[in-house]
């Protein structure tokens, strides 16, 4: 079908000159893609996932993979800490007093067995020495010779004494006749029966017999302070003689060992015929009854535990006695006495002490090498931030800890400062927080900041 065209219509949409039908055809626009639509923008949201994805699921640089069953993990909080120190001790004697061999010779009998209580002074067991028991009687036979001269020189010492009193009373005797028999002339002389010449010789007498007392006393009295100073020294000769004396036939009781002390015989272990040397030990003695605790601790705590810091055992009170600070093996020792003696137990609260049988119940006995479990107080109870123990302390010593993230995928090193600890919680000083989660196993072989928990 053939359509007319309108008239004037060549000349409206076609240029001079133009082929015909030319003014028909025209350009039709194509409409613009959307930004989401573009290459570009599908490249660069590919990077980005892939980005997250190797963010997510590859391990950063410095990190390390650690399986979650292979660490053990703790909350940091906010709490009381008991500051105390637990410990096993070793119940031991109070005292222990050594039984030793004063002179040497061959057992000869036993009077007593190991294990034994033993009264102070109580024989233990017998020596033979032949050698000993001659030289004794021979020391003996001087010293008792010496101490008969002395016994001589004292008794010519007191009869030199008496001899000299004798004299002195003698010539007291003979002065006091002499002044007699003068007074009788004299009253003879005066009543003119007897002359002058037959009074003179009994004056002569009296004045005599007066000047040989004065002399006799004179001497006695030197004499005196002479005998006095060497019967002095005699008595000093004969007293060392005497404790010589002593002393040898104390050599023959040396032959007989003897309990220095009262208590449980141990370690006595002497066989008849066994030869002894002087000093050699032959047993101890054991204070029973009156006991003291030993323990080992950690020379962590060298610095915390002091003397005269209470502690408790199965309801006993105890006081640390002793710190011996020489460490072997990383540990030191202290020794802890009981308050009061290692009587019986506390009473619980509200108990009235009941009859014998269960005041005996209550009152366990205590054994040498027994053990006990002990809790030593270093400080009183305070509020502060803990957290668990475990083997990250062991790494520098609780310098750092690792921190999960909320998710607990991934750790972070954080270093941290700790203060006191006890078995189950340690104090933290700065680093951490309340909340905070850290991983307590000993991680000290990772070397990066950061762990990848799969």
């Amino acid at each position: 079908m053939m359509t007319e065209a309108t008239p004037g219509a060549s000349t409206a949409g076609t240029a001079p000159g133009a082929p015909a039908g030319a003014a028909m055809d025209r350009r039709i626009a194509r409409p613009a893609r959307g930004w989401w639509r573009r290459r570009a923008t599908w490249i660069v949201a590919a990077a980005i996932v892939i980005s997250v994805a190797l963010w997510r699921f590859l391990p950063a640089a410095g990190s390390t993979d650690i399986a979650a069953s292979a660490i053990e993990t703790g909350e940091v909080v906010q709490g009381a800490f008991d500051d105390y120190l637990p410990v096993r001790a070793t119940v031991a004697p109070r005292l222990t007093t050594l039984v030793g061999v004063l002179s040497g010779g061959q057992v000869d009998a036993l009077l007593v067995q190991d294990g034994a209580m033993v009264a102070a002074g109580q024989p233990l067991a017998t020596l033979a020495n032949p050698e000993l028991r001659l030289e004794v009687l021979t020391r003996e036979a001087a010293i008792a010779s010496q101490l008969g001269a002395i016994a001589g020189e004292g008794l010519g010492i007191e009869r030199s004494r008496l001899d000299r009193s004798a004299q002195v009373a003698q010539a007291e005797y003979d002065l006091v006749k002499a002044r007699r028999d003068l007074a009788i002339r004299q009253q003879l002389f005066d009543k003119g029966i007897v002359s002058e010449a037959g009074v003179a010789g009994y004056r002569a007498e009296a004045e005599y017999q007066a000047r040989r007392l004065a002399q006799l006393r004179s001497g006695a009295g030197t004499e005196a302070r002479i005998t006095a100073t060497q019967g002095a020294r005699l008595a000093d000769t004969q007293a060392r003689l005497s404790g010589n004396l002593a002393a040898v036939r104390g050599g023959l009781s040396a032959l007989t060992i003897r309990a220095p002390a009262a208590g449980r015989l141990t370690n006595f272990t002497l066989q008849p015929g066994q030869t002894l040397k002087p000093g050699d030990p032959a047993g101890q003695v054991d204070s029973e009854g009156s006991w003291k605790l030993e323990a080992d601790v950690d020379e962590y705590y060298l610095g915390r535990v002091a003397v005269g810091q209470k502690a408790r055992a199965d309801g006993r009170a105890l006081t640390v006695s002793k710190v011996l600070p020489a460490v072997k093996d990383g540990r030191f020792r202290v020794e802890l006495s009981f308050d009061g003696g290692a009587g019986p137990l506390a009473h619980p609260a509200g108990e009235r002490a009941g009859t014998a049988p269960a005041q005996a119940a209550r009152t366990p006995s205590l054994n040498r090498g027994q053990t006990l479990d002990i809790r030593i107080t270093l400080g009183a109870a305070s509020k502060a931030v803990v957290a668990p123990v475990g083997g990250w302390l062991a790494a520098d010593n609780g310098a750092f800890a690792f921190v999960l993230d909320a998710d607990g995928a991934h750790a972070t090193r954080r270093p941290v400062r700790v203060g006191r600890r006890n078995p189950q919680v340690v104090e933290i000083l700065s680093g951490l927080n309340p909340g905070d989660r850290i991983v307590t196993t000993n991680l000290s072989s990772v070397k990066g900041d950061t762990i990848n928990i799969d």
